[in-house]
């Protein structure tokens, strides 16, 4: 077997079309055949229901189910099962999630913007969501903490969590447990494009939601955004595909550290992406010769391996380059492995989460810092913010003038209308200008 290491290569030696290539994600979920199955998996719900996601279970994920839904009881009982230890450790990790995202709370808003006239903000959560929350080769009851603490912060009503069932047809038991931690009765052992589909449209036993969250694959993914793009499908929250990581590192900064780094998050899938950009090559070449000796010692080498093949490591002349690299990737996480990292931090303008130094794994956002880690992929960093408590909620805007108000600012309202040619828009403020509060009661 090839030893594993990331190909390197000089920035300064590439054109602008070379640099462009070598920053390009590899085309998954551009292909046609990709977006065609899901389009098809999608239909197939809609049009067979309990049927459909009975079906797909058994030819996808290989378990023949009794039933979709998840009892209270089965969930207790599963959430008990588990040891002392794992019950302290999402404990803590739910306690740092509720903390930060609790938070993000913000007051309702109220100002008289001219006199007479005030207009208010008010925060309403999502009334029913979906919680999707994959599992693949490993289950993921982090991300069940990620979606379902800032659900409940929200107030969000109803709440209805998805996850593919283990062989012997249950769901991993700390998802379980994270769920009844966190309030949430309606658990369905369903996965992949099906499931998406099951929340966006509702089955006789999967309630229909108004929008959407969690990670998955590029199936997932493509489900999401045909739902979203639907009208009478079901709003997503953000694009978030297959995991990657760029770091940005100097001499500074512990080869061990930075590979393993790398491998935290190779080891999510083989369509993971993970890039190492330096001004030193020292560095890097230490980190490729570090590579093997963690990589044999990590239980899922082979995935590993597998989306080290698909990474890289750039050598630039400075940091400011590095960063500059970085900000044309817009990677999902950005750590900043460098002697004085928070001096870059003003230059960082697209990333979905930053660490800082050498004691900051990206491990913590995975887990327990108290950020989230849904965050956006695939270059969507540039446009898009990784999940808080507002994408839980809706902002709803009031405004109310009185007699006087409306005669101060009316007039101009009638002019822009005017402006516009909407005589009727004038005429709704001119036919109440003559007329008196008094007269009018």
């Amino acid at each position: 077997m090839t030893s594993p290491a990331l190909p390197v290569s000089d920035w300064r030696a590439l054109d602008d079309d070379a640099r462009a290539r070598l920053l390009r994600r590899p085309a998954r979920l551009e292909e046609s055949d990709t977006r065609e199955r899901v389009r098809g998996i999608v239909r197939r719900v809609r049009e067979s229901g309990d049927r459909a996601l009975f079906e797909m279970t058994e030819s996808f994920d290989r378990v023949l189910l009794k039933s979709l839904a998840v009892t209270v009881t089965e969930r207790d009982a599963a959430a008990d099962s588990l040891d002392g230890a794992v019950r302290k450790a999402l404990d803590a990790a739910i306690a740092t999630v509720t903390a930060f995202h609790a938070a993000q709370r913000t007051p309702p808003l109220a100002m008289e913007t001219a006199p007479g006239v005030v207009c208010e903000r008010i925060e309403l959560p999502i009334d029913r969501v979906g919680l999707y929350v994959p599992a693949g080769d490993a289950p993921l009851p982090s991300t069940a903490i990620m979606l379902a603490a800032p659900a409940r912060i929200a107030g969000c009503r109803r709440r209805v969590l998805c996850t593919p069932p283990r062989a012997d047809g249950r769901p991993d038991p700390a998802v379980l447990y994270v769920a009844r931690v966190c309030e949430i009765d309606e658990i369905f052992r369903i996965g992949g494009a099906q499931a998406i589909a099951a929340l966006a449209y509702g089955t006789a036993t999967v309630p229909r939601v108004d929008k959407i969250f969690g990670p998955g694959n590029t199936w997932v993914m493509a489900a999401k955004q045909q739902v979203a793009a639907d009208p009478d499908g079901a709003v997503c929250d953000l694009p978030a595909g297959p995991s990657e990581v760029l770091v940005i590192a100097d001499d500074s900064a512990p080869p061990a550290f930075v590979a393993a780094d790398l491998l935290a998050q190779a080891e999510h899938s083989s369509e993971a992406q993970v890039i190492l950009v330096s001004d030193s090559l020292r560095l890097i070449q230490r980190v490729n010769d570090e590579l093997p000796r963690q990589v044999a010692a990590r239980r899922r080498s082979s995935v590993i391996t597998a989306a080290l093949a698909l990474g890289r490591a750039i050598l630039v002349p400075d940091l400011a380059t590095a960063v500059e690299v970085s900000n044309c990737y817009a990677p999902e996480h950005l750590i900043i492995a460098t002697a004085r990292p928070r001096d870059w931090l003003a230059q960082v303008r697209a990333a979905g989460s930053v660490f800082l130094g050498h004691w900051t794994p990206e491990v913590l956002g995975d887990y327990c810092s108290g950020t989230n880690h849904v965050l956006p992929t695939h270059g969507y960093a540039r446009s898009c913010s990784g999940l808080s408590l507002n994408d839980f909620t809706r902002r709803m805007t009031v405004q109310q003038a009185t007699a006087e108000g409306l005669a101060g600012l009316g007039p101009v309202a009638q002019q822009l209308a005017l402006l516009e040619g909407l005589d009727a828009h004038a005429y709704a403020v001119s036919v109440r200008l003559p007329v008196t509060p008094e007269a009018a009661a």
